[in-house]
């Protein structure tokens, strides 16, 4: 047998190992695995070199064997990155692989992303910002990852130009509905017409950017945080509270003289300030008029005995014969209305002498 020969054979061999043998597919640990894989690559280039042969048959098989052996390489590489989390709700991402290890963050239905090491019972994956180790019963691999991924994924066109126009349809001519930055990504929603480019912007609304100045990207829902996740229901509840605050009350009836009389009030209370805070005067003498627990009229809440120190020593109604700013009886009406930015409180004082909701120098509660 020729050295040629014997070396051919030497190669089969390998190339057999690469594309066939489990001890390639099948790891115990990603890092073990990657380094077996390194190894072996250096050792097929230095089997597998064209230059060591003269005959040209020889070097072009020898070539062949090559890209057949990078293209197998490339295609287990793409096949073991990717995972999707097969899940109805959302499953934990854990610090260590245990399910007694404290938890890093959730991965929701659709959810996708890397994996960084896979192990028998748990992989370590990333996905956006959460890195930490996942049940593999809970995930796919390979072709499943892949279809799954085309199922629920999404386009997205991030803008390149330092800014762009965003327009109504898909022409130069269009109007233009706003400009966008460079870096700012957009929900694609369909396929380009015409070196045109269909977005998704301001919740439904869709919109055209030029092809040329953006780059289309494919993505999946990724995990998310603990931290993440509590910062987000931290957020969620400061918004209830603020909508809580700020729900309509009702309207109430009044005529010009009780309106007048409210707006005196207010800027008694609250003239040199804000008309958020002049609001929330006024909203506090609308919620004690609609509370059991006080008057049921504007005067007779304004004029009950120790409450509001302006109407006993006679301010306000120096002021309800004087002028009175237009600021304040918009502020009175926005009342009336029932619009409030303290929510239910019927009480407040100066900054400092309570504690509750601080708007424009006065504490609300």
């Amino acid at each position: 047998m020729s050295k040629i020969s014997r070396m051919l054979m030497v190669m089969a061999g390998v190339l057999f190992c690469l594309l066939f043998s489990d001890a390639f597919s099948m790891t115990t640990a990603a890092s073990n695995s990657k380094d077996c894989l390194d190894d072996l690559n250096v050792g097929v280039a230095v089997i597998i070199d064209p230059s060591a042969y003269d005959n040209d048959a020889n070097k072009q098989a020898v070539m062949a064997l090559q890209e057949l052996v990078k293209a197998k390489e490339e295609e287990k590489r793409a096949e073991s990155d990717l995972f999707m989390a097969d899940v109805q709700v959302a499953m934990n991402v854990r610090e260590e692989p245990t399910e007694e290890s404290a938890k890093v963050g959730l991965l929701y239905k659709d959810c996708g992303g890397r994996i960084l090491e896979r192990g028998d019972g748990w992989t370590r994956i990333k996905s956006g910002d959460l890195v930490g180790w996942a049940c593999n019963d809970y995930l796919v691999f390979g072709e499943d990852a892949e279809n799954m991924a085309n199922e629920v994924g999404f386009q997205i066109a991030v803008v390149q130009a330092d800014a762009l126009r965003l327009r109504r349809e898909p022409s130069e001519d269009a109007k233009v509905v706003g400009l966008i930055a460079k870096g700012e990504s957009y929900e694609v929603a369909g396929e380009p017409e015409n070196g045109w480019v269909p977005v998704i912007y301001d919740e439904d609304e869709q919109g055209y950017v030029s092809e040329e100045c953006v780059s289309l990207e494919f993505r999946i829902d990724a995990g998310e945080t603990m931290v993440a996740i509590e910062k987000r229901k931290k957020e969620e509840e400061e918004a209830k509270r603020k909508a809580a605050l700020t729900a309509n009350r009702g309207a109430i009836v009044a005529n010009a003289d009780e309106t007048r009389l409210l707006a005196a009030l207010i800027q008694c209370e609250a003239g040199t300030v804000s008309e958020e805070g002049m609001l929330a005067v006024g909203a506090v003498v609308m919620n004690r008029v609609r509370s059991g627990a006080y008057p049921n009229t504007i005067s007779g809440v304004i004029y009950a005995s120790g409450q509001f120190t302006p109407a006993l020593n006679g301010k306000v109604a120096a002021r309800y014969n004087g002028t009175v700013h237009e600021a304040c009886i918009r502020a009175a009406q926005r009342a009336l209305n029932g619009e409030t930015n303290v929510g239910g409180a019927t009480h407040f004082k100066r900054a400092g002498k309570h504690d509750g909701m601080l708007i424009g120098g006065n504490v609300f509660w």
